[in-house]
């Protein structure tokens, strides 16, 4: 994941070899992406797409830990979990690259000092790949790139190695603090 926070119209996305992008823009990705239809709340709302209902419910149980953790107030966050395919429409239409990604963010938000507004599409196909490779669940992972994305609208960024480990470091820390333990780095140097 080394992504940086760009407006829809910039054509540059994420270093070749990691996956992902975000992006700023006055717009959603697509009509009606800002409407989730899974678990309303106050904050946060999630379109499960085909993870399972029981995986759904603890990510969407481990967002709403991590949100007032962050340093931003929170506004409405929207997560929609997406396959390879939609990815790589949304990948292309945002970042002009066709291939998938893991996550792709959209932040909404008036200001860097607003309140956060946010639609986050993340990847479950990626996850799944990622989840093996790394020996986690594929919802893991997903609340990973959940994390990054928020992190990228609070000011984080991976443009570089420094930045990079900073972003990962407070990945794993907003993780632990919320009980679910390091996925980034996990210590395993397998």
């Amino acid at each position: 994941m080394n992504t940086t926070v760009k407006s829809a119209t910039d054509s540059t996305g994420s270093e070749p070899d990691e996956p992902g992008s975000s992006t700023s823009s006055d717009t959603p990705p697509e009509p009606g992406m800002d409407r989730f239809m899974c678990h309303p709340s106050a904050d946060l709302d999630l379109e499960r797409g085909d993870l399972s209902a029981d995986e759904a419910d603890r990510l969407h149980h481990a967002v709403v830990n991590i949100l007032p953790l962050l340093d931003r107030e929170i506004d409405r966050v929207g997560i929609c979990i997406v396959r390879d395919d939609r990815m790589s429409q949304l990948h292309a239409q945002w970042k002009q690259t066709s291939t998938t990604t893991d996550v792709v963010t959209f932040d909404l938000s008036d200001s860097s000092d607003s309140p956060l507004r946010v639609d986050i599409a993340i990847c479950l196909d990626e996850a799944m790949r990622q989840a093996v490779e790394r020996s986690h669940e594929p919802v893991d992972e997903l609340l990973l790139y959940v994390v990054h994305g928020l992190l990228h609208c609070c000011g984080f960024d991976d443009i570089d190695e420094t930045a990079s480990t900073a972003m990962h470091m407070e990945e794993d820390r907003l993780l632990r603090s919320i009980g679910w333990g390091a996925v980034y780095d996990t210590g395993d140097d397998s």
